[in-house]
């Protein structure tokens, strides 16, 4: 991608190259539809920039930066690979660490919450029926997600279907004294009394504003999917309970574009992040579990290495958290690495 397709701009700038008065958000979007592959207007409100790329558009909010500074730490990002909505956030930082917040939308991102949760997330299962959770609580696991994907044809009975299925999870799991986060489908959990939800980001963008809050208003704790940086400043504001980082290695489960985390960035993301984090993807084996536990993060997901007989491998998996936290990597790397291949930009 070429230089001169991103355009980064003072607000009076904007105006002049749109030829138009009217909201960061406004003009960005005419600049972009004539051909800019992504617009920053500097400065635009209150100490925040607006961003408006291809992947994500919202109010970038960190250190107050000049026009010139800025931009030159954006097109150093770009120049290691970064796309464009991560380069701005690697351009907003200003030091290692030191995520901005991005905004939803265009309201002004919000504060995250300080919430000191009561326990370690440790290994996480995640599984696609009631009768597979039951064998994995039975095996000692204690924080579980019921993950069950809605079909394009999903009918009266599928939905009958779901509903008993988060019932039994939501019995199952308080029996036990497990957490549970349902995936997806936050009302019907909301029904049955779940506490917890994981949604991913195309869904929770999809929910709007209205939708967001309606969600949040529920109380259940909120796990969130992040990819990349962008996604890792915008889950921020939402207070979540965990954001997941991955892939940490790659993956078979989910057909994704994203390049695989590694430890480096896993490391980066429990630094960075200002909530917990878990590792997802591509998680195996104990061998998997000890070096993502190095890193410090949170919780390990697991969704196909406890195999048929969860009893027989839990253990394995249980001393090999308990060996990577007891030999913590030295110390994360100051920044990240690209996780989107610049091509997808």
């Amino acid at each position: 991608m070429s230089a001169n397709r991103i355009l980064i701009l003072t607000p009076d700038q904007a105006r002049a190259e749109a030829r138009r008065d009217g909201a960061p958000p406004a003009l960005a979007r005419t600049l972009r539809a004539h051909e800019a592959d992504a617009v920053c207007i500097v400065g635009a409100a209150d100490g925040m920039d607006w961003i408006d790329t291809a992947h994500a558009s919202g109010w970038l909010q960190g250190p107050v930066q000049s026009r010139d500074a800025f931009a030159a730490a954006m097109h150093a990002a770009l120049a290691r690979g970064f796309v464009p909505a991560d380069a701005a956030v690697v351009a907003k930082m200003g030091s290692p660490h030191a995520l901005p917040l991005l905004s939803w939308g265009e309201a002004p991102p919000a504060m995250p919450l300080s919430v000191q949760p009561s326990r370690r997330l440790d290994l996480y299962a995640i599984v696609d029926s009631a009768a597979r959770l039951r064998q994995v609580l039975d095996a000692g696991v204690r924080t579980v997600q019921l993950r069950i994907k809605k079909p394009a044809d999903a009918d009266a009975a599928w939905h009958g279907m779901l509903e008993c299925e988060v019932r039994h999870a939501v019995e199952d799991s308080l029996a036990a004294g497990a957490e549970l986060f349902v995936n997806d489908h936050w009302q019907v959990a909301h029904a049955f009394g779940a506490t917890g939800v994981h949604l991913g980001q195309e869904d929770l963008v999809a929910l709007g504003d209205d939708g967001r809050a309606a969600l949040q208003a529920t109380g259940m704790a909120l796990g969130i999917s992040s990819h990349s940086l962008w996604e890792l400043a915008r889950a921020r504001t939402l207070s979540p309970r965990y954001i997941a980082c991955g892939p940490v290695w790659p993956t078979l489960t989910k057909d994704m574009p994203w390049l695989p985390q590694g430890l480096d960035n896993l490391g980066w993301w429990v630094r960075a992040a200002g909530a917990p984090v878990t590792a997802i993807g591509g998680i195996l084996e104990p061998g998997h579990v000890r070096k993502a536990a190095r890193t410090g993060c949170d919780g390990v997901c697991i969704v196909r290495g406890l195999g048929e007989e969860p009893r027989a491998t839990l253990p394995g998996f249980e001393a090999a958290l308990a060996a990577g936290r007891s030999n913590p990597l030295p110390a994360a790397p100051d920044w990240p690495h690209p996780s989107l291949p610049h091509a997808a930009g």
